[in-house]
């Protein structure tokens, strides 16, 4: 069987790219970053239209749903979720983010310029409870995506692995798309296990609809952290195999 591509509409998702300001950022560390990570299965047919054609679907195809608080930052704190459909580049996992929902305008700008975040407004929180942690966005005035970790159990970081984001950008210097890789770097202080639960995900709101289809339940972790984001390393041109189409743009 010849290998499965990718076949995001690219003129659609377009129009939730920002703008990066080229690609020569330095490194951020957000000190005691409070992270919920939550995957789930999708239905795999219909999301490969949620991924470009540089990447391939994971197999089974599953959602990373993922919310952040961190306490700290040069723009002051600021909370943000995400949803990313798993896939890979070349023969690593990726994650290509469908949208970034923040509430403060300051991160939001210093995300999108510097990472590609495809940044939206949304008041985004997380919630520790005695036995759940809580993570919600709310833009509109609707909540768009609430999901929760319950039954804490203590683990250790290293058993906690995220994987690298995909963000589709638009080139400030020439107006193009590219697909920006950001790998953040994570020295843990604290983490922890459970089951998760989706109360609510909006597909429509993070641009997926009708592609994205949740199935079967997979893990939730919650760590405490120290977060870097990184200097940015590789774009790739989000309409070519990613052994064809990837620049190296750091060492």
């Amino acid at each position: 069987m010849p290998p499965r591509f990718g076949n995001l509409d690219l003129k659609t998702f377009a129009n939730f790219a920002s703008t990066i300001g080229g690609f020569k950022t330095s490194e951020l560390v957000l000190k005691g970053a409070r992270i919920l990570e939550i995957h789930n299965e999708i239905d795999d047919d219909p999301a490969d239209a949620l991924i470009p054609r540089t990447m391939h679907p994971a197999i089974p195809a599953y959602a990373i749903i993922n919310v952040m608080h961190a306490p700290e930052s040069p723009v002051g704190p600021f909370s943000i979720a995400e949803v990313r459909i798993a896939g890979r580049t070349g023969v690593r996992p990726r994650g290509f983010v469908l949208r970034s929902y923040c509430g403060s305008e300051a991160a939001r700008k210093e995300l999108s310029s510097r990472w590609g975040f495809p940044m939206a407004p949304g008041e985004v929180s997380l919630t520790l409870r005695h036995d759940r942690v809580v993570g919600k966005v709310v833009a509109g005035g609707v909540t768009v995506l609430e999901v929760e970790l319950v039954d804490r159990d203590a683990i250790s970081g290293a058993d906690i692995q995220y994987i690298a984001s995909m963000h589709l950008a638009r080139n400030s210097e020439d107006g193009k798309l590219v697909l920006v890789q950001v790998d953040p770097e994570y020295t843990f202080s604290k983490a922890e296990r459970g089951k998760p639960r989706i109360v609510t995900l909006d597909a429509a709101a993070f641009g997926a609809a009708p592609h994205l289809r949740l199935m079967n339940p997979i893990m939730a972790s919650y760590a405490t952290a120290d977060m870097t984001l990184p200097r940015l390393r590789y774009i790739c041109n989000p309409e070519l195999p990613a052994m064809q189409g990837t620049t190296k743009i750091a060492a």
